[in-house]
């Protein structure tokens, strides 16, 4: 099933979705990082946007 743009908010707040470019832009404006250190830190800790934001961090 397609992601329905249109319902936001809930899990999609709670995950971080490599494969659409507007989310990518969006988190790596949201954290202050390049594309390529977003997709480090989820490679490493998964998508969880808490767990990202600590790698991120360096906690």
């Amino acid at each position: 099933m397609s992601d329905d743009k249109s319902k936001t908010g809930g899990q999609d707040r709670e995950r971080i979705s490599l494969s659409e470019d507007y989310e990518v832009r969006d988190w790596t404006a949201k954290f202050g990082v390049t594309e390529e250190e977003l997709r480090a830190a989820v490679a490493k800790v998964g998508n969880g946007v808490d767990a990202v934001l600590k790698e991120l961090r360096g906690q």
